[in-house]
């Protein structure tokens, strides 16, 4: 069964009375090339556990399947699960009828991948892309991250620091992991098609974080302040967001830091930030 070839896999679809759901934002890729790449670009192999989040039919199962250790694919909508055990009968793929933002992922790496190292490659839904990276981010187990996301998305994750093309999300993801843009997916390659293109991320984690601020919650406050009126200067955006911090103060926080008055947010690096943390404390 070609599971990316968009007549069959109707075909599959239809057998099983499945609908696609908005909702779920629910898109299967149609190109062949495009879940082996992924697979590919994920570096799973024998000695991996590999996590997908949303397998839809099935195309990036089978492809993780022939490289890695063990694939545990959680689906959300049990309209899907017969399909993919019909689409995907490996013996080292466990499908698990699951809301991943539910489950302990530190629990299933213990219980899923003994021996194994664990590693996510995902197709994940558009619509919560933030929260569930935010996730597994915080997951240490996970080595490595690959995902097709939007691609405004993944632009802006793997966009450098001070560019002003990231945001805090940006900052926190590279706090904990390189990132890369690997390729880009168009929107033909879906079925049904996205309203927007797509693109492949890799995370990779880092051995440490990027920096060691003296304070890291009070470090993640800093830069979630300075994004909290972007178009503002960072003088401005902080004074709103740490409102028992006179403006002077924080004025003369950014100079000591060697950082022009002028600038916004969106211009200052992970390091700038754990140079500025001292001053809040």
């Amino acid at each position: 069964m070609n599971l990316c070839d968009a007549g069959e896999l109707q075909t599959l679809l239809a057998r099983h009375g499945f609908h696609f759901s908005k909702s779920m934002g629910q898109n299967f890729l149609i190109d062949p090339q495009i879940p082996a790449s992924i697979a590919a670009s994920s570096q799973a192999d024998s000695s991996c556990g590999v996590l997908e989040i949303g397998p839809g039919a099935g195309c990036l199962t089978v492809e993780l399947a022939r490289r890695a250790g063990k694939v545990v694919s959680v689906e959300l909508d049990a309209a899907l699960l017969p399909i993919l055990a019909e689409a995907a009968p490996y013996p080292n793929v466990e499908i698990l009828p699951a809301d991943v933002m539910n489950l302990d992922l530190e629990s299933l790496v213990r219980e899923k991948f003994p021996g194994l190292t664990p590693i996510v490659c995902a197709n994940l839904p558009y619509n919560i892309t933030t929260p569930v990276l935010t996730k597994l981010v915080q997951v240490p187990a996970f080595q490595s991250i690959t995902v097709l996301l939007q691609r405004e998305v993944a632009q802006r994750l793997s966009a450098p620091q001070g560019s002003g093309d990231g945001g805090a999300f940006t900052l926190f993801l590279q706090y904990y992991m390189e990132t890369s843009l690997l390729f880009d997916v168009p929107r033909d390659r879906f079925l049904p098609p996205p309203k927007v293109h797509s693109a492949v991320l890799r995370c990779v984690r880092r051995q440490k974080p990027a920096v060691e601020p003296e304070d890291e919650a009070l470090f993640f406050r800093l830069i979630r302040g300075a994004f909290l009126l972007r178009r503002k200067t960072l003088v401005n955006s902080l004074a709103a967001a740490f409102p028992e911090k006179e403006k002077p103060v924080i004025a003369a926080a950014v100079e000591a830091c060697g950082l022009p008055a002028s600038i916004r947010g969106e211009k200052l690096t992970l390091e700038d930030f754990a140079r500025l943390t001292p001053f809040f404390q």
